[in-house]
């Protein structure tokens, strides 16, 4: 008979590893044959990213390789010593990376100014170099669905721009396709799961450490909205995935020059009111 936290970690495997194969499945994330870089920060959602994936890996749903990849950025205090013992344990490949990229980031970014920018372009960069030099086809980072939501509002509110961290995409100079298999997990999903697994994470003391960040900011309103209109983020990212192009005002994305009515030959767009209102039609 199995307890109740043992039913509870099952439940929770079973959900996260489904929403990860239906990742992978709608946005064509892995095929036959990938060579798949996880990258494994030692935070909880880039251990739920490779335990899911090798689940999925042992169903033999997919034919691929793994190969874990931790970037030891030589932040002061940081236990060299818990990941190889872990990945060994779990019986996965794995690389450690060694690059001072910490002492870069402490010198470059004044004290009391946000390091995520700056520190992350310095990390994918490195990334990029490993993947080349083991062969991997894949590169996998372990954002989850609210990363994907406060990624959107932040370019919202402080870009002017809708645009989010999609769930695939190919890097700039073509080389490398970036995955993120647990875009459809929910972040709390994945911190019980975290808890109950007792993963040993090692918490970040370079950014993570900082306060007054506008992206905890944005993580704390969409935390509220949830309590006064529970649901509220799943009906956002729903959205995300159900966007009407003619109904908004981007002029590169759909050819409003050339929409002609059928009985005056007059451009025409339909209006679809969204609320009940003096602005509605």
């Amino acid at each position: 008979m199995k307890t109740p936290e043992e039913q509870r970690i099952k439940k929770l495997r079973k959900d996260l590893s489904g929403s990860v194969y239906k990742a992978i499945y709608d946005y064509h994330m892995i095929g036959e044959g990938d060579k798949v870089m996880v990258c494994l920060s030692g935070g909880k959602d880039s251990y739920t990213m490779l335990d899911m994936l090798m689940n999925i890996q042992r169903s033999a749903k997919f034919n691929f390789d793994i190969v874990a990849v931790n970037l030891d950025q030589k932040q002061p205090g940081f236990p060299e010593e818990v990941l190889p013992k872990y990945l060994s344990e779990v019986g996965v490949d794995y690389k450690i990376v060694e690059r001072d990229t910490y002492s870069i980031v402490k010198e470059k970014i004044p004290e009391g100014k946000t390091m995520c920018s700056l520190c992350s372009r310095l990390r994918r960069g490195t990334l990029y170099s490993v993947a080349d030099e083991i062969g991997a086809t894949r590169i996998a980072l372990g954002h989850h669905r609210e990363d994907i939501i406060e990624t959107m509002f932040l370019n919202l509110f402080f870009a002017g721009k809708l645009e989010t961290m999609p769930p695939k995409y190919i890097t700039n100079d073509k080389r490398h396709v970036v995955i993120r298999p647990l875009a459809l997990c929910k972040e709390r999903d994945i911190e019980e799961y975290s808890n109950l697994v007792k993963y040993p994470i090692i918490p970040c003391t370079l950014c993570g450490s900082q306060d007054g960040l506008q992206r905890q900011i944005i993580k704390n309103m969409l935390k509220d909205w949830e309590k006064d209109f529970p649901r509220r983020t799943d009906s956002i990212f729903a959205a995300m995935k159900n966007m009407s192009l003619s109904h908004m005002l981007d002029r590169d994305l759909y050819d409003f020059e050339n929409l002609k009515s059928k009985l005056t030959g007059e451009v025409e767009t339909e209006s679809k009111p969204e609320s009940e209102g003096c602005g509605a039609f």
